[in-house]
């Protein structure tokens, strides 16, 4: 059983970009750590936060994958390699 409100929500972080997506999660930090939000509403934007942190948790992941480094061999560029191979 899946509750279609967290859903529609879920569905509109994942259309986010990464910057609207932290600003947003700024936000709601900034709000929490007020205390002027009541317990009903500061559980539900905790919740949306940790949906906003994941989904720019992914997005940070996906860039750090298509980002390369350029290989030089005698001073000429000879290919690319992941930045930082583990």
């Amino acid at each position: 059983m899946t509750d279609t409100g967290t859903d529609q929500a879920n569905a509109d972080i994942r259309a986010m970009s990464f910057e609207a997506a932290l600003k947003e999660l700024e936000g709601i930090v900034g709000k929490l750590e007020s205390g002027q939000a009541p317990l009903a509403e500061s559980i539900a934007i905790y919740e949306r936060g940790e949906a906003l942190k994941a989904h720019c948790e992914g997005l940070l992941k996906q860039a750090e994958a298509r980002i390369e480094k350029i290989t030089l061999r005698n001073g000429q560029p000879a290919g690319t390699e992941p930045l930082d191979p583990k």
